[in-house]
């Protein structure tokens, strides 16, 4: 860690000694004396981390002291009505496969423009600590067999070979980068289990907190561990690597104050799911939520990772939980030594970031407080549509059942009433079975928000124990999966005793990584698939994930249920969520007697009783211990070293990109947007996975088309996901979800009308139509827009599209950011107008005046070629941002100042 030599608060350094050990660190108890020590033990425990690394890293340029000050004062700043833009440099950088690839290539790419431009080509290279897990590539391809885990594994390296071999090589060329091989688990929960650091110790001796920005959204579960971060578009996670702080508005900390224990049925999800719908419902988007209160020293560090892994469902920036005793168990549990647990603890209590939670007297002063009584949490699940539509168990069935002729929506499917009964036949293995709406055809324990949680992990393997014993199966037909967040888990279950059970009702281990959850969920049998398209049903998938968009989990589950894993292992066996547990039985023991779900739920002793029995430090040190020795498909991947990536113009999976195409070193001014095209006409909630989905490339789509025309047969197209790496790829499958729903077009599905001609055309045709006739585009959305995960080829790809502006009724933190980072202008209808209020059919021609001189947060004035005049707010939050947009995007700001110097 190098400290400014312009930092003014070097004065303020003082020495620590820690088991022998002298170190040294910030005081910023020395800094804040009389009215500012005040300000300072009021402020939130997430803000005393942004006020530390202000005071560490002021050099008076990134970071100055003006932004020290307005931290300090955060209680006054940040209720100012505009905002106040402050800068933040994270400790480091986390990044997952998919949007990892991207990133290293962008990093590769970068290295050629810079050499291009005349510049040193070594300069492009990461400053802070990297580290990428692959983890999203895997793809529930075999299940239900013990074999299923070696299947997956040998098919995923044979289709990712290239991408990972282009990581291997990306780890040697450049500095600060440790590569987690596929296999080691879940980026998230191996950050929770091994790479946090929670306090950092610099070679120099300086102590300072641990601090990430990630490239996935799910970034916030470190939070749990009291590990300050959030997810950040790759473009800007790049910035952060090359040294850039930043630039953020002083957010507002809405305090949650926790009371209370959970009743005896519950589960940490069921909470999660009640909080992410309470604060869904307040609105926290582009806040911190800080958990304080007596019921916090309740929740192990599990359920509070499981909670802080949520946040972008519930649409904070984060959900914080300050250090702790809890949290130092969880470090001693996991392996850490006993010298880093003394470093943590005595540093942190230094500075006055360790929490306890169980002293009223030393809360905070928050911007708002919400409170939740543990005890008042019932069992639930959420969807069947969006990860915030929690519904209680009790009210499932009903819930479901009016969704099939509520009109289409969130909550609605609109089938007209004598739909509701329908069903198909269903020929499975020699057996006919009659398939029916809300009947499970996917149920999957998966991703880091619950598989990093023994206690939910150890339940489902005790249910599927008891669900055994009393001669329970599940239909043939379900397809069942375990994907754990990493080896840990297996180890725990193995130890316990309970995966012969859990592999009897279907549930082997299908790989170790984000599967089912990011839409890698597989093929489904062909009969299934006809079975559902032949009767028009509504069949779901139940997971244990964090998200559940239309088309995510698989194109033909169009309901899709969050739940904690013992409640997938019981809707597998019910083969429906069209089910009362309290009145309706599970099924039936060989002797007919019906078996009910209270029969065989697990208490909580028995789980706490054998979690205390079976996970221990040493499974941690095995399991990652073997990380850096990689594995043998790993180790075979050969990846020469070199400063500049050798491109291929043969590949499917690596291309360089075209961002700096006739890029030159001076900076041009804006220029206004003149006589553009509607692209597409969106509503409400339109997610990055409608943007840019992550799953199965469809055969008959743009990008199907490209890939065949290489030579690239329909059963290795692999996903989306797994070719961030190509832009020729990505730019074919921008916007190509079969759930769009487009008002140019009459039906869902990924097409447009080129306006001039009235041809309805996929998407990336009508957009190379327009750009070979010199037309600009733009996009009109409503509220929300980009929500879900931190995709930034949301972003790219509509760049490579001809896409100028975005025009929404409101966006998503992280898009709305990874827009400007590619230079898309974000515009916003002012409040009370959208696309309705003011008549717009998005066949007008648009015409929009951003000046060059344009300010954070100024207007501007959109013009139609029918006459409409209105204004929208330029979303450009801050100084930085607009640097980036004059420049194109933030990557070539970075390759014209690393030119530069």
């Amino acid at each position: 860690m190098h400290i400014p030599a312009e930092n003014p608060y070097i004065s303020c350094i003082s020495p620590l000694e820690v088991a022998g050990t002298q170190h040294q660190f910030f005081d910023l108890h020395r800094l804040f004396d009389g009215e500012n020590r005040v300000l300072y033990d009021r402020l939130p425990y997430s803000i005393r981390v942004l006020l530390e690394s202000a005071v560490r890293n002021c050099d008076g340029f990134h970071v100055r002291k003006s932004d020290v000050e307005s931290i300090l004062r955060w209680d006054d700043v940040h209720r100012h009505p505009d905002g106040v833009e402050v800068a933040f440099k994270a400790a480091r950088v986390i990044l997952q496969d998919l949007t990892g690839v991207p990133v290293v290539v962008d990093l590769a790419a970068m290295r050629n423009a810079v050499e291009q431009l005349g510049g040193d080509a070594t300069k492009i290279n990461p400053i802070y600590p990297v580290d990428l897990v692959i983890d999203h590539s895997v793809v529930v391809d075999a299940s239900r067999t013990p074999e299923a885990l070696e299947i997956n594994e040998k098919l995923e390296y044979e289709r990712n070979a290239e991408r990972f071999q282009f990581l291997k090589w990306g780890a040697k060329a450049f500095q600060n980068m440790l590569i987690v091989p596929p296999g080691s688990g879940i980026v998230h929960q191996v950050n929770l289990e091994y790479l946090a650091r929670v306090v950092f110790e610099a070679d120099s001796g300086l102590l300072y907190p641990d601090t990430v920005v990630g490239t996935d959204s799910h970034t916030t579960m470190i939070n749990g561990l009291g590990v300050l971060g959030w997810g950040v578009g790759g473009i800007e996670a790049e910035a952060v690597m090359l040294g850039q702080a930043i630039s953020m508005v002083l957010p507002e900390v809405v305090g949650f104050k926790l009371t209370g224990r959970l009743p005896e049925v519950t589960t940490s999800t069921d909470l999660v799911l009640t909080i992410t719908a309470i604060l869904r419902k307040l609105g926290v988007v582009n806040k911190f939520v800080e958990f304080f209160g007596a019921g916090c020293a309740a929740l192990s560090i599990a359920d509070r990772a499981t909670i802080s892994n949520m946040a972008p469902e519930y649409g904070a920036t984060c959900g914080f939980f300050p250090v702790d005793n809890k949290t130092l168990d969880y470090l001693r549990q996991t392996g850490r030594t006993s010298r880093k647990l003394a470093v943590v603890e005595a540093y942190l209590k230094a500075t006055g970031m360790f929490r306890d939670y169980t002293k009223p007297d030393e809360d905070p002063t928050f911007t708002t407080v919400v409170e939740l009584d543990l005890s008042t949490v019932v069992p639930s699940i959420s969807g069947p549509k969006r990860p915030h539509d929690m519904v209680p168990l009790t009210q499932v069935k009903d819930d479901f059942t009016k969704a099939l002729t509520n009109k289409v929506g969130f909550k609605g499917y609109g089938l007209p009433p004598d739909r509701v009964s329908a069903h198909a036949p269903l020929l499975y293995d020699g057996r006919e079975y009659p398939l029916r709406h809300g009947d499970v055809v996917i149920a999957a324990i998966t991703s880091c928000t619950n598989t990093s949680n023994p206690s939910v992990m150890l339940g489902a393997g005790l249910l599927a124990r008891k669900a055994v014993e009393r001669g329970l199966l599940v239909k043939p037909y379900v397809k069942t999966s375990l994907s754990p967040g990493s080896g840990v888990a297996t180890k725990y279950l193995q130890s316990s005793g309970l995966t012969p059970f859990l592999e009897q009702l279907g549930f082997s281990v299908t790989g170790y990584g984000c599967m089912t959850c990011i839409g890698n969920s597989g093929p489904l049998h062909e009969s299934i698939v006809a079975a559902i398209e032949k009767g028009d049903l509504i069949v779901a998938g139940v997971l244990s994930g964090n998200r559940n968009f239309e088309g995510r989990i698989h194109p033909n589950t169009r309901a899709n249920y969050l739940a904690s894993p013992p409640l997938v292992v019981a809707y597998a066996l019910a083969g429906t969520v069209a089910i009362d547990f309290d009145r309706e039985p599970l099924g039936q023991s060989p002797d007919g007697t019906p078996v009910f779900l209270r029969d065989i739920w697990p208490t909580r002793e028995e789980v706490d009783q054998l979690e205390r029995k079976v996970v221990h430090p040493a499974m941690f040190e095995e399991v990652y211990g073997s990380v850096a020795a990689g594995n043998s498909r790993w180790n075979s991947l050969d990846a020469q070293p070199s400063v500049l990536y050798p491109w291929s113009e043969m590949s499917t999976y690596v291309k360089y990109p075209p961002y700096f195409d006739g890029m030159s070193r001076e900076v041009h001014p804006i220029q206004p947007i003149h006589a553009a095209h509607c692209l597409l006409h969106l509503g409400d909630s339109i997610t990055t996975d409608h943007i840019s989905p992550a799953g199965n490339i469809a055969r008959t789509s743009p990008a199907a088309r490209y890939l065949v025309e290489r030579g690239i047969a329909p059963k290795d197209f692999n996903s989306y996901g797994s070719r961030r790496g190509h832009d020729a790829v990505m730019k074919r499958g921008t916007f190509a979800n079969i759930r769009l729903v487009n008002k140019l077009v009459s039906k869902p599905g990924p097409q447009t009308v080129h306006i001039p001609s009235g041809d309805v055309m996929d998407i990336p045709d009508a957009a190379d139509r327009y750009m070979a006739e010199g037309t600009p585009l733009i996009i009109l959305t409503g509220k929300e827009y980009g929500s879900g995960s931190s995709r930034d080829w949301a972003a790219k790809g509509p760049l490579l599209l001809g896409v100028k502006a975005v025009i929404a009724e409101s966006y998503e933190r992280i898009h709305r950011s990874n827009l400007i980072g590619m230079g898309i202008a974000p515009l916003q209808y002012v409040p009370g107008q959208s696309a309705d209020t003011l008549g717009l059919t998005g066949r007008e021609k648009f015409t929009i005046g951003i000046p060059d001189l344009i300010q954070p947060g100024d207007r501007v004035t959109v013009k139609t070629d029918d006459g409409k005049e209105f204004q929208v707010v330029a979303r450009f939050d801050t100084e930085v941002e607009l640097t980036y947009y004059r420049n194109g995007g933030v990557l070539n700001y970075m390759v014209r100042k690393m030119t530069a110097a």
